[in-house]
């Protein structure tokens, strides 16, 4: 652990995050997290908690974490559609390499129709941008 601890600590949860300010410099020197604020970075809230006013440094830190997070999950997105690609390509392989007549039964439906789903909304969203490209040349 490392010696010097942040001032702000930030609790994750589904939609943002609980903000606590880190303490350590007390009597006894136990660390001690009182909660400020709680974020929601889809629409951008930032609520005081226990109404309390929160400082420039503490919306300045709230926001630089909100920014670092959005691109944190922003990028876990597109690893899961790289991971998607290589996942339909090992299920290619096994579809045609290692898979019994009984396996290809049990998933075959839901595989073709999760993909035609996907190839539908894959060719609109090209076309739709065809379309604006065009328009705006």
């Amino acid at each position: 652990m490392s010696a010097e601890l942040p001032d702000y600590y930030f609790r994750v949860r589904d939609n943002g995050a609980f903000v606590y300010r880190v303490d350590t410099e007390n009597r006894q020197r136990r660390i001690e997290m009182d909660q400020i604020a709680v974020v929601n970075i889809r629409n951008g809230d930032i609520k005081p908690h226990g109404g309390r006013t929160l400082s420039d440094q503490d919306l300045d830190e709230i926001k630089t974490w909100m920014a670092d997070r959005t691109a944190l999950l922003a990028s876990r997105d597109i690893d899961d559609i790289h991971r998607a690609v290589d996942y339909l390509n090992t299920t290619a392989h096994w579809a045609q390499s290692k898979a019994s007549p009984e396996q290809l039964e049990m998933v075959t439906d839901d595989l073709l129709l999760a993909m035609h789903d996907l190839r539908t909304v894959l060719v609109r969203k090209k076309a739709d941008r065809l379309i604006k490209a065009r328009d705006a040349t």
